[in-house]
């Protein structure tokens, strides 16, 4: 029996389970009052996935907990209480109604926890109910430790060539171990205005660090790394798991994801069935025997096996190579994400419960995101996102100069400035413009004024989050090279950052720009405020090095603008030639 039927009798739609609550103007889950409390799905955890799957087998062995980090364990939920009639209810104020189509859109909204990987994509709705359905692994340590919500989010989205599930053995090696075939780091702004989906292609050669992962009895082992590899040997290959993904991806891009999702082939076809399929368009007739791909020129409604066969073709556009794939595949993503943000998804319950059940299935999570309030405030950070301000882009490459039959890829010299601009929260799109401008200037004015000389300057030095033994590089240079001699080691950080600051009172100004102009700070950098007593008792200004300090003398201007570079907007209609 599958998820939808679970325990219920047959022949019944399990959207018709959801109904509006007069009292508060929201969807509930309703059980007919003869349905028994086992008729309530419950964790499945310890069923397998299906034969072949890289996750099967392990869905019964909790995530182990790494040292000073709570990892959430498999929750078994009962019933829900049964709820007093209202009637029965006394001294309660009747609950103010709100419109029913804004709550149906606070409901999806709050709902949704947007998931994309083409090829084999997905997309994952969250509704409580059905989280048993979700498969989660370890992180093995590679993330943040999880998203949080007060900061910029990045999530791994994954989709491996794991050809398991009915009718997928078509499609090329039926005996593949599931590579990194489709790669997007999506990077959420700090203030959700934008957000950036940046594809990694397979075929790029990269440096796969050694990664320690979790075995299946729980110790840990370490998977040695490989120089000058294709980026898709990052997952499968000698056992790798996600979390080794996650690792490569951070030392390629200098960008440290906080969670990862991975999907298989699987949920292209489920999710656009759900959503009674996709509009894609053509520049011209495709007919790919290799993807079993046939379509006419123009607009096209794609879903099901003929949905994975659009994201899976290369024959037959652009230069009939993975980079061509790859646009395609974003195209595909847009048209999805407008699908799933219109208004006749949004609020069609029967086809939010169908794309539930398919995200669910079609899932596997890290270990910080196997939580239901976790999936929850996910969901609700990433329902923020207008998708006119979602850029999808790829890493800029080139043809391999190695090689003579060109069959990979390396970084462009443009890569970096792409890798620098996400890890710095730049944005890709034209978003709040005169807002932003007028914060550039804000910070651009703080570094206009009088200097005082080096001699001046009165500075303690935190490392929050540099390398070990940066703080005393810093001080050294700074004594020895610069003549800051009123400069002192404070030590750690309280918290980790990811920029460097500088943080100084109002009569320290002229100190805190000289400060800035030797260690190349930007506005940005400066903060205003009070400050603080060093060791011997005097007022000083406070510079804690972050995560992107990079040596002493190194300057620490961040970029304000993103590169040049060939993208799209989810808003767009991008024809395939």
């Amino acid at each position: 029996m599958d998820a939808q039927g679970r325990g219920r009798a047959d022949n019944i739609d399990p959207a018709d389970q959801w109904v509006l609550n007069p009292d508060t103007g929201e969807y509930e889950l309703r059980l007919t009052p003869s349905a028994p409390q086992s008729a309530v799905p419950g964790p499945r955890r310890g069923a397998s996935r299906g034969k072949g799957d890289a996750t099967a087998g392990k869905r019964s062995a909790p995530p182990r907990q790494a040292p000073g980090r709570d990892v959430p364990g498999p929750r078994r939920r009962g019933a829900p209480a049964p709820e007093e009639p209202a009637a029965g209810r006394r001294g309660r104020r009747p609950a103010k109604k709100k419109p029913k189509a804004k709550k149906v859109l606070l409901w999806t909204g709050g709902a949704m926890a947007f998931v994309l990987v083409a090829g084999a994509g997905g997309a994952y709705l969250y509704i409580k109910h059905l989280n048993d359905n979700i498969t989660a692994v370890s992180d093995d340590g590679a993330s943040t430790g999880g998203f949080q919500k007060d900061k910029a989010i990045n999530i791994l989205l994954i989709g491996t060539d794991k050809r398991t599930g009915a009718g997928n053995e078509g499609y090329g090696d039926s005996g593949s171990v599931g590579h990194a075939d489709t790669t997007i780091l999506l990077h959420v702004s700090k203030d959700r205005s934008n957000a950036t989906a940046l594809s990694i292609p397979r075929d790029l050669i990269v440096d796969v660090p050694d990664c320690p992962t979790e075995q299946e009895d729980g110790t840990t082992k370490v998977i040695p790394g490989d120089s000058g590899v294709r980026f898709n040997t990052s997952l499968g290959q000698d056992d790798r798991t996600p979390s080794c993904t996650m690792r490569t991806v951070t030392e390629l891009t200098g960008v440290k994801p906080d969670n990862f999702m991975v999907a298989d082939f699987n949920a292209v076809k489920t999710l656009t069935t759900a959503v009674d399929g996709v509009e894609v368009c053509l520049g011209k007739d495709i007919d790919d025997a290799d993807s079993h791909l046939k379509l006419k020129k123009g607009m096209q409604h794609i879903s099901g096996e003929n949905a994975l066969a659009f994201v899976r073709t290369r024959h037959s556009v652009g230069f009939g190579g993975d980079l061509s794939r790859i646009a395609l595949q974003q195209q595909f993503l847009s048209a999805l994400m407008r699908k799933l943000k219109s208004n006749d998804t949004l609020t069609d319950p029967t086809k939010m419960i169908k794309l539930a059940e398919a995200g669910t299935k079609a899932l596997t999570v890290d270990s910080q995101l196997d939580s239901i309030s976790k999936l929850k405030d996910l969901g609700l950070e990433l329902g923020k996102l207008n998708v006119k301000n979602l850029t999808f882009t790829t890493v800029p490459v080139i043809d391999n100069p190695a090689e003579k039959v060109k069959a990979t890829v390396v970084l462009k010299a443009t890569a970096p400035a792409v890798f620098s601009a996400i890890k710095n929260d730049v944005s890709f799109t034209e978003v709040e413009k005169k807002k932003k401008q007028q914060k550039k200037d804000a910070d651009a004015a703080k570094l206009k004024g009088t200097k005082a000389d080096a001699s001046e300057v009165r500075v303690r030095i935190l490392n929050g989050g540099a390398e070990p033994g940066s703080a005393q590089e810093t001080l050294q240079w700074l004594q020895n090279d610069e003549g800051v001699l009123k400069s002192e080691n404070a030590g750690n950080a309280p918290d980790n950052l990811a920029r460097t600051t500088l943080e100084y009172a109002p009569d320290q100004a002229d100190q805190a720009r000289r400060l800035a102009d030797i260690m190349g700070l930007s506005g940005s950098a400066l903060k205003p405020g009070e400050s603080v007593r060093n060791s011997q008792g005097l007022p000083a200004m406070t510079l804690t090095l972050g995560k992107d300090f990079e040596g002493a003398g190194v300057p620490l201007t961040a970029p304000t603008t993103a590169p040049d570079v060939d993208k799209t907007t989810a808003d767009k209609v991008e024809c395939a030639k």
